[in-house]
């Protein structure tokens, strides 16, 4: 790829190595363990490069074995790692997910390392490349006060040009003091805003989609997904709400993202607001039936053919139709 092309989709922000059991494994000593990248940006990028798009990831990772696990997967997943800063000085970092009947919980160590040091001169050299669309998340403005700085200058400076902001609220509990003003400024100065209801309602104390509109009235396109219930689109063309996929669910980590890769697929390729919401949800159900953040999908434009078939059933019924795994199990 040519450094005149225009990319689709430039994602922003830290990925680690994630370390995770076999499926059925615990994180304890009797357990085998897979590594593979995992972080909310890239996941974006992979999946919309899966999806049939021309994505790009763009941060730091260290020169150890670990940013060489990252870069040579997500390489391997379709992704433009170019635009990825090598830092001798400070490490990749790791989180550790534990698998449970009860939830899975993970546990992260990322203080120091090299994606936390993304600054704006980071953001200059990345601007040299084209894009359509620059996406980022609440995760980057809360892992170190540079992070900050760049979701700032990203949001509100606009280095990117005429590229559209997609923000994902994606707000972390334990990286921040206090981050609602923080996380409502950088949404309401962004073009395409992802949140979740209850985020929302944890963060602001709203109490429906509606009033989370209320509270976020100036993105251009607000899309506030309800968990398994539902996810509304508020857009210049009107309201709209479509019902979530029915889903034995595996792993919920990654779902966002992954409904987020789904609904800018379908911005990119100028679908109506009902197929963005329904591709969004398609790509959210794939990765919560997987053990991981990922999922094989096949090209949109092949997924669109089928999406009717999902959602005119009621209550979804129809993904558990074996032809919906056949779009994951195609090559």
């Amino acid at each position: 790829m040519t450094t005149a092309e225009e990319l689709d989709l430039v994602a922003v922000g830290e990925t680690m190595v994630m370390v995770t059991p076999e499926p059925g494994g615990r994180l304890n000593t009797g357990s085998s363990f897979i590594l593979r990248p995992g972080g909310a940006e890239s996941n974006v990028a992979a999946l919309l490069a899966k999806l049939g798009h021309r994505s790009a990831w763009a941060s730091a990772v260290g020169t150890d074995p670990l940013g060489d696990i990252i870069m040579e997967s997500l390489n391997g997943q379709g992704v433009d790692v170019d635009l990825v800063r090598r830092d001798e000085r400070r490490p990749t970092a790791v989180y550790f997910k534990d698998p449970a009947p009860s939830g899975t919980k993970v546990y992260y160590y990322r203080t120091g390392s090299a994606a936390s040091a993304m600054n704006t001169s980071d953001v200059a050299a990345w601007t040299q490349r084209p894009a359509r669309i620059v996406h980022i998340s609440g995760i980057t403005a809360a892992i170190s006060a540079d992070g900050m700085d760049v979701a700032r200058h990203v949001v509100s400076d606009r280095p990117f040009g005429p590229a559209l902001v997609s923000f994902d609220v994606n707000h972390r509990p334990n990286l921040w003091t206090n981050g609602a003003a923080e996380l409502r400024a950088l949404a309401q100065r962004s073009d395409i805003v992802f949140v979740g209801r209850d985020e929302a309602e944890a963060l602001w104390g709203t109490s429906d989609v509606d009033s989370v509109r209320e509270l976020l009235d100036e993105p251009t396109s607000l899309i506030v997904k309800d968990g398994a219930t539902e996810a509304v689109a508020f857009t210049p063309a009107g309201v709209f709400r479509e019902p979530s996929i029915r889903t034995d669910v595996v792993d919920a980590v990654g779902a966002g993202d992954a409904f987020a890769a789904g609904w800018l697929s379908g911005l990119l390729d100028d679908r109506d607001e009902v197929t963005r919401l329904r591709l969004g949800h398609y790509v959210a159900s794939r990765v919560l039936a997987s053990p991981s953040d990922f999922a094989e999908l096949l090209p949109a434009r092949e997924i669109v053919g089928m999406l009717d078939s999902l959602f005119d059933e009621p209550n979804g019924e129809a993904a558990d139709d074996p032809r919906s795994d056949d779009l994951c199990r195609r090559p």
